[in-house]
């Protein structure tokens, strides 16, 4: 397990869920064989019950199981930070006095959705969700899918007020934003890519990774890129990082997981299934990431 200086530095995976073809239940084998594969490719981290993993469509029952079985399944190989968000606070505290935190690292909570809170209200909630946590705390911003944005003035007040978050994915797209908190974060404060595409330029600026989608089926290269980068060997993380670029943007033009989903099944690894409201990806879509695939591996 890595060192608290070292965690979440690096390269996290925010797992999908294999679900069975027929029944639409959660497939553990594959799902084991998955874990498997990242870590032995080099992954950091694992990212549990992420956006990625389709949490949202999963019952109660089932996200403790799938969080039950990753725990027991990476058995310490390296640390797993547990997606733990929403947009009621009450809840989110309740919940957290509630869950085993056995073998988890820390949580990803992702900004309140939907009901749209100013900036006021994002830091009292957050203020709420470290002080409930016995674990470290990383923010995800990602207004494309709540409808608000975290402001760089809040993530820093944050990172300043609050010992307990550690850091901020950070999936803005905003990079002007992302220097800001770069630029004045305190020692050890980590803002993490949440862009796969961006993850090599926003390194070059400072941040300490990603948290990766494509890491689910290019885990060792998305490793190496990254870890080339940080390093500071910039000419030879660049030539991995557009070697992956198509496939990173591909696997996003109708929304995540179904492009990941499809991939992974391209590459064997899983069966394409979604729980609606999520559906696969059309036709010439999947054509495209077979192509894109085959041509990535030569």
């Amino acid at each position: 397990m890595a060192s608290n200086n070292k965690l979440f530095i690096g390269t996290g995976v925010a797992l999908v869920t294999p679900f069975r073809r027929q029944q639409d239940t959660v497939d553990f084998t594959k799902l084991e064989h998955l874990i498997d594969n990242v870590i032995s490719q080099g992954v950091d981290y694992i990212v549990a019950l992420g956006t990625t993993s389709e949490a949202a469509t999963m019952t109660e029952s089932e996200r403790s199981a799938v969080q039950e079985f990753i725990v027991e399944t990476v058995a310490g190989r390296c640390p797993i930070m547990l997606g733990l968000g929403g947009n009621n606070t009450l809840n989110i505290t309740d919940t957290i006095a509630r869950t085993n935190f056995d073998g988890i690292s820390g949580i990803l909570s992702v900004t309140p959705y939907y009901n749209k809170p100013n900036q006021r209200g994002l830091l009292q909630h957050y203020r709420n969700v470290a002080e409930a946590s016995p674990v470290p705390v990383v923010i995800y911003n990602v207004p494309g899918r709540t409808g608000v944005n975290l402001a760089a003035e809040t993530t820093l007040t944050l990172a300043h007020e609050c010992p307990n978050i550690i850091g901020i994915k950070e999936a803005s797209g905003n990079v002007q934003q992302v220097m800001d908190i770069l630029r004045q974060r305190p020692d050890g404060f980590r803002v993490i890519s949440g862009d796969d595409a961006l993850t090599y330029p926003l390194i070059t600026l400072g941040a300490d990774g990603v948290i990766s989608v494509i890491a689910n089926a290019l885990p060792g290269d998305m490793s190496q890129m990254v870890r080339l980068a940080l390093k500071g060997d910039l000419k030879k993380a660049l030539p991995i990082h557009y070697r992956m670029l198509q496939l990173m943007n591909a696997i996003f033009e109708e929304g995540n997981p179904a492009g990941i989903k499809a991939l992974l099944e391209i590459q064997g690894h899983i069966n394409n299934v979604l729980r609606l409201p999520l559906v696969k990806v059309t036709k010439p879509l999947y054509n495209k990431l077979s192509t894109l695939h085959n041509e990535y591996r030569g």
